[in-house]
């Protein structure tokens, strides 16, 4: 029975990467895995996911005006579809979420969705919360603050390294831009 995943984290806990080792798992027993991203989300280049330790695939884009469910459905026409891998599923809408669902429980096809629980303000992501909702397994991928505990917090910072705390709810970036931090001190605003 196919089921519908959800891996989140905070930033810098090796989301892609693990999405990364389960597609290679996938391709060395001779299946197809479908990876997606973001299409907004071009910091490994466009239609690509790539990790902070240099591994890095291919992959399909999606926007927030995709039918997900079609386009598997399209290439699952052509080539076999035995998972669907998803990077940055915060970023999917609610009915895409339910488009993946239906993936899972119509076509009989796993998905494993990765991403962001919440924003940098400690708000869900609507596509975070959909799946916080309806997937069959959550599992968090764990990161640590620079204290040394759970990191379970995203403060965004401004060019000059301080933790901004207004703004539009998605800012792409990397370490210039994000850092994990355990809620105490993201509550605290505190950076090392």
């Amino acid at each position: 029975m196919a089921k519908l995943y959800f891996n989140y984290s905070s930033m810098n806990a090796g989301k892609s990467t693990v999405l990364l080792q389960a597609a290679y798992n996938y391709e060395e027993r001779g299946m197809n895995a479908l990876l997606m991203i973001a299409a907004f989300d071009d910091r490994g280049g466009k239609g690509r996911i790539a990790s902070r330790i240099g591994l890095a695939a291919d992959a399909d884009i999606f926007t927030a005006e995709d039918n997900v469910f079609r386009h598997v459905e399209k290439v699952n026409e052509k080539t076999p579809v035995d998972a669907v891998l998803v990077d940055e599923a915060q970023f999917l809408t609610e009915e895409q979420v339910w488009q993946l669902a239906g993936l899972a429980d119509q076509m009989g096809i796993p998905v494993m969705c990765f991403g962001l629980r919440t924003d940098f303000q400690g708000k869900l992501f609507p596509g975070s919360a959909t799946l916080l909702a309806v997937a069959d397994n959550l599992k968090e991928i764990k990161t640590i603050c620079w204290c040394g505990r759970k990191a379970t917090m995203v403060a965004r910072l401004d060019g000059n390294g301080r933790i901004v705390e207004e703004g539009e709810q998605v800012v792409i970036g990397g370490n210039e831009t994000y850092v994990s931090l355990c809620r105490k001190h993201w509550s605290r605003r505190e950076l090392a």
